[in-house]
């Protein structure tokens, strides 16, 4: 029985520290606002209010420090500089992750504040300590105004930031996130209303920020939370001066599986394995830049990515090369029979600009940025596990190993165990070339063990095609590969245990010492269900010899 969801997320020794240091700082904040608030003598009047203006004050204080967190991680080019040297002190590659626990708490407590707030309004006009009606603070002072702005900016963006919605329409998710410049403006300028006075009337000034500290008594919180902000707005300009340098696309490949291909020519494009970049074609779109996967290695002359149709931004692109839903469709079909003519499992089709009326689009690129598999050279054993098109990452892996293979740079890896997981044999055909020039070039067939799953239902006619071609075939017939293709989908506890098992007695890394720790590190890019499994079993087979790590793909 694997753990439970509030055992991973809150008893976890890591986040059992981070959620104690999180909310505990929150509500520290908390008692620290409603405590300066009460015993503030010269808000004496105010206090009346009693308990609402307490909370509204520590409430808002609170919601004043996480929108000065909430872009922290998202400076991805800091995050990217300082995440080789600072792992083991924060999780940089869980950053949107952090973004997400700063968004959930924001989201408690503008509830509370919210809620404080009214009934301040209410006891204002009701006690007319000032000589004003709840509806004039709501919507004619700047504090109610802005106020009311960002609960609905937050309620547009939370609404569209669900999963489902951001893969089946990225576009509402990019631009409602959007609109978190305006709400960063709003909060920034949410205490010019000068509600927390000394004063019967406002003291208002005609410079930022438009009120006279003497009277208006906030915390003035906006000069500290300030700085993200304007940090990240730097780095967003910084961005855009990058992706305008000289890019060009240079070719459109487009393989039995339906993924296509981009291979990109930057001269001033410098990544490492295993990273990411942000993709912009203005032609389909001058706003939004969509995350893909590096699949080329740095060793190529060009950088690519492959892309698979499944939402409206991608299926506009494949229409635009021709190569919409429905040819891809018909290809994969095709794939599926073998009848694709003159297209083997692991050729592919180029898209014709010379004698077609099809034409390559202009592309920007943002980027590199840090992703957790470039750190496979630190372990002595690198598991590399992808489901479907969340194997991208390691195409740039394993064409980079089979480099420093040739140059004797390998540093630490001495094993790598890849796994495969797709739902249908012609998902295998953008891939499978790649892996048979690795697995060829292997001079020690140890190092390097490919392990495909196929979690398809197989077919009669297939089924008797594979037992027809296998019998007694150096290469398995699905794949090309002298690997065998497994059916159905793998078993993690036995792979870990049987792993831990061959370490420990010394015949998996031949030459180690069993007292000395072996590091194995996972790393995988697929559906979340697959990646609880993973995590659940390297906590259950790690050992006092065996240190098996996990890391997901995050964008």
């Amino acid at each position: 029985m694997g753990e439970n969801w509030f055992q991973r997320e809150f008893l976890s020794p890591k986040r059992l520290a981070f959620n104690a240091f999180f909310y505990g700082t929150h509500f520290i904040i908390f008692a620290y606002g409603w405590y300066s608030q009460q015993t503030n003598q010269k808000l004496a009047g105010l206090n009346t209010l009693k308990w609402s203006v307490w909370s509204s004050r520590g409430a808002g204080l609170v919601l004043a420090y996480d929108g000065g967190l909430i872009l922290l991680p998202m400076l991805r080019n800091i995050i990217r500089v300082i995440r080789p040297h600072l792992t083991w002190l924060f999780p940089a590659d869980e950053n949107i992750w952090f973004h997400r626990q700063v968004a959930y708490s924001m989201a408690f407590w503008a509830m509370v504040h919210t809620t404080a707030h009214y009934v301040n309004f209410i006891n204002v006009e009701r006690t007319q300590i000032r000589k004003q009606l709840a509806l004039e603070i709501h919507y004619t002072q700047a504090g109610g105004i802005t106020g009311h702005f960002m609960l609905l900016v937050m309620v547009l963006m939370y609404s569209t930031a669900h999963q489902k919605i951001r893969k089946q329409c990225f576009e509402a998710f990019w631009y409602t996130h959007h609109l978190a410049f305006f709400f960063m403006i709003a909060l920034y300028t949410h205490a010019t209303g000068c509600f927390v006075r000394d004063s019967t009337d406002p003291d208002y000034s005609t410079v930022f920020p438009f009120y006279k500290v003497g009277h208006c008594l906030g915390y003035e919180s906006w000069r500290f939370i300030i700085w993200p902000g304007i940090i990240y707005f730097g780095e967003r300009i910084w961005r855009e001066v990058r992706a305008r340098k000289a890019t060009r696309l240079s070719k459109v490949l487009v393989h039995p599986s339906g993924a296509m291909e981009l291979r990109i020519i930057k001269p001033s494009f410098k990544y490492v394995a295993g990273q990411w970049l942000f993709v912009q074609i203005p032609e389909l779109s001058k706003l939004q830049w969509h995350p893909f996967t590096i699949t080329s290695a740095p060793e190529d002359p060009y950088v690519s990515i492959h892309i698979r149709q499944v939402g409206d931004w991608t299926e506009a692109l494949g229409e635009r090369f021709g190569v919409g839903p429905s040819v891809v469709k018909t290809m994969t079909q095709a794939a599926i029979k073998g009848k694709e003519k003159g297209l083997g499992q692991g050729d592919f089709v180029e898209i014709d600009t010379v004698s077609s009326a099809i034409t390559l689009p202009a592309v920007r690129i943002d980027g590199p940025y840090g992703a957790p598999a470039e750190d496979v050279f630190k372990a002595e054993v690198a598991m590399l596990i992808g489901a479907g098109i969340g194997v991208t990452p390691f195409a740039s892996i394993l064409k980079h190993i089979w480099y420093r293979q040739k140059r004797g740079t390998l540093g630490r890896l001495r094993r790598v165990e890849f796994f495969w997981i797709c739902r249908d044999s012609p998902s295998f055909g953008w891939f499978q070339s790649l892996l048979q020039e690795v697995e060829a070039a292997q001079a020690d067939p140890n190092f390097l063990r490919i392990n495909i799953y196929l979690t398809q239902k197989i077919g009669e006619d297939m089924l008797w095609n594979i037992a027809v071609n296998d019998a007694g075939a150096e290469y398995d017939p699905l794949t090309l590969l002298r690997t065998r293709t497994m059916f159905g989908r793998p078993d993690w506890d036995s792979i870990y245990s049987r792993m831990r098992s061959a370490v420990e007695g010394g015949s998996y890394l031949p030459g180690s010492k069993s007292q000395l720790k072996t590091k194995v590190a996972t790393y995988f890019c697929g559906p979340p269900v697959i990646a609880k499994d993973l995590k659940e079993a390297t906590n259950k087979y790690s050992s006092a010899s065996v240190d098996f790590t996990f890391a997901k793909e995050h964008f």
